[in-house]
């Protein structure tokens, strides 16, 4: 993978999310690929179930603001630390994540392995900062579930 392929992927990946478009968002990934959204949940596994997790973010964020840097490429594999805002549906709570992506990608440059650590500060409703989110089984782009 070279410089401008992980940064077209990353453009891509930003604008798919912006513009809550989840068949773009899904249409970056391979058909067997899988997607760690914490280290502490199953990954999602393939396109389908990738299609719906980023169809339900579609329904349940506003006003989203993505941005990277890319750290480093070896390979096939891509590191980068993104930023993320959005206004959480219907709850109005501001959510501010900070994570780091370690991407895999196929010759067809899909994503074949995406691995993310985050944080995540929110304002509103809730908690206003949550240092350690990654121990919950949710993800930071879902809305928050409650504990059983």
């Amino acid at each position: 993978m070279t410089h401008a392929e992980f940064k077209t992927w990353l453009d891509a990946y930003g604008h798919a999310w912006e513009t809550r478009d989840a068949n773009a968002a899904a249409g970056l990934f391979s058909d067997d690929a899988a997607y760690h959204a914490t280290p502490f949940v199953e990954p999602l596994r393939g396109r389908a179930e990738i299609l719906a997790y980023w169809t339900h973010v579609g329904r349940s964020q506003e006003q989203i603001r993505f941005r990277y840097e890319i750290l480093a490429i070896a390979n096939e594999n891509g590191i980068a630390h993104w930023r993320a805002s959005f206004n959480r549906h219907p709850e109005g709570t501001r959510v501010n994540l900070d994570g780091i992506f370690v991407i895999t990608l196929n010759a067809e440059r899909k994503c074949m392995i995406l691995r993310e650590w985050w944080q995540r500060k929110q304002v509103g409703p809730g908690p206003i900062v949550e240092l350690s989110p990654n121990v919950r089984r949710s993800s930071p782009l879902l809305p928050d579930r409650s504990e059983d």
